[in-house]
């Protein structure tokens, strides 16, 4: 039978063990077993996605591995954090280098952005992560 309330200590590890696993450029290797089968990421629509996206988690995965083409150095500042029932939500300020041009950033310019994620923890997999992204514009 499925957990469907993890205590909050274990819902919180397992997102920032997540959330550090990609900070230290994680490929798909490194992430699978933080994700649920069935893992969905919705990113609400922002500067480098106007349209917002969704993404199964091969899709994730497979962008995972190609990450370290675009950006290295990601660092996480934790600000806020808050668990209850499964459901932790993480506000965070993300940076990273940029390793090629993007429309905003030259190749070597850091990418910053303030970050709020809901993610929901099941049977203690990632089953879901909703992020909401504001990015600041390069200089």
């Amino acid at each position: 039978m499925a957990k469907l309330n993890p205590s909050e200590p274990e819902a919180l590890q397992r997102v920032l063990d997540f959330v550090r696993t990609l900070e230290s450029g994680g490929g798909s290797d490194a992430l699978m077993p933080f994700l649920a089968a069935d893992f969905r990421l919705v990113e609400a629509p922002h500067l480098l996605a106007p349209e917002g996206s969704t993404r199964t988690r091969a899709q994730v995965l497979a962008g995972a591995d190609k990450s370290g083409e675009v950006v290295a150095d990601q660092k996480f500042d934790i600000r806020r954090t808050t668990c209850e029932n499964g459901r932790v939500v993480l506000e965070a300020d993300w940076s990273a280098t940029v390793l090629m041009d993007l429309k905003y950033w030259d190749a070597g310019e850091t990418i910053r952005a303030r970050t709020a994620s809901v993610f929901e923890v099941r049977d203690g997999l990632i089953a879901s992560q909703d992020s909401y992204d504001c990015y600041y514009p390069g200089s």
